[in-house]
């Protein structure tokens, strides 16, 4: 019953001129040769109404973005968003104008988030435009490429 299943995307999401915040999409691009038959991959700049688009209908998804808690850059977070709301605190900062705590709420209330929806957290130092990604951070997307890629495998 494989083609019965719902969908599955991976979206990694930030601003690829500014610095850390290009952490989701790097993730993306790591994916891309990476993920089986089935899974979509998307990057999105993070506004608020593409990323409901691509979320209505999936089954599960995987978000990947940049944050600024304070905690050390590089850190990881994972939030399954299913179990309750993002910490506004860690997803405030954005350049996308709609942070992404707003923007998995709003798709809570619409009935637009997908039953299992995860979020990696990657936490950034540096979001100057023109800024290459901090070494902590680079580790890091490598890192939740690698976690995607065994829980995608793990969700067959």
């Amino acid at each position: 019953m494989a083609g019965d299943a719902a969908p599955r995307i991976v979206i990694g999401i930030g601003n690829p001129d500014r610095g850390d915040d290009a952490a989701g999409r790097m993730v993306a691009r790591l994916l891309r040769r990476s993920l089986p038959d089935g899974v979509d991959l998307a990057e999105l700049a993070g506004e608020a109404t593409a990323l409901l688009a691509r979320l209505d209908g999936a089954g599960t998804a995987w978000l990947i973005d940049a944050s600024a808690s304070g905690a050390p850059a590089g850190t990881v977070r994972r939030f399954d968003v299913g179990d309750g709301p993002l910490p506004a605190a860690s997803f405030g900062l954005s350049s996308h104008g709609f942070g992404l705590a707003e923007a998995t709420e709003l798709a809570r209330a619409l009935g637009q988030l997908p039953p299992r929806c995860i979020v990696y957290a990657i936490e950034g130092a540096c979001f100057d435009a023109g800024a290459p990604l901090s070494p902590p951070v680079s580790a890091a997307v490598a890192d939740v490429a690698a976690r995607v890629i065994a829980e995608i495998a793990g969700s067959r």
